[in-house]
């Protein structure tokens, strides 16, 4: 632990810079499939939708989440975090988190075998979701209260 704690504030940046490139592909996802709800299956348009959705999520979102993991629970046990409120309230608020980026992961396979059920509008509402959740995950850990 001791050796890495003097690496702490390049961990901690390295963090930041994971939750901010998943955070916005976790923005734009929903928002690709509210233009993609727009286009009948099959035709040109969808096929490209299908190949941007796979490139963020291949490429930038899945690959971010994993960074974000390791990087914060590295963060946690350095710290000695997970002892404190703010950081358990956190992590349950990214574990919410996980599981709308799991459901969103879903939703792509819908799409990417032509079978998605949910209209534009639910992908409207489902794109606020990561934005509050992101809200109340960046006061916990800048403000820290329940300390």
């Amino acid at each position: 632990m001791d050796a890495l704690a003097g690496y702490m504030l390049w961990i901690k940046a390295a963090h930041v810079i994971a939750a901010i490139t998943w955070m916005a592909g976790m923005l734009y996802l929903p928002r690709l499939f509210v233009y993609h709800c727009e286009t009948p299956p099959g035709s040109e348009g969808s096929e490209r939708f299908k190949v941007m959705e796979r490139r963020l999520l291949k490429g930038i979102i899945n690959p971010s989440m994993i960074a974000v993991w390791i990087l914060g629970l590295t963060l946690a046990w350095i710290g000695q975090a997970h002892l404190q409120a703010w950081f358990q309230i956190k992590f349950v608020l990214v574990l919410a988190l996980s599981g709308i980026h799991g459901f969103l992961v879903a939703r792509w396979r819908d799409f990417a075998n032509d079978r998605n059920t949910r209209s534009a509008r639910f992908y409207r509402i489902v794109n606020e979701v990561p934005a509050v959740l992101m809200v109340l995950i960046v006061i916990l850990a800048v403000v820290k209260p329940f300390t």
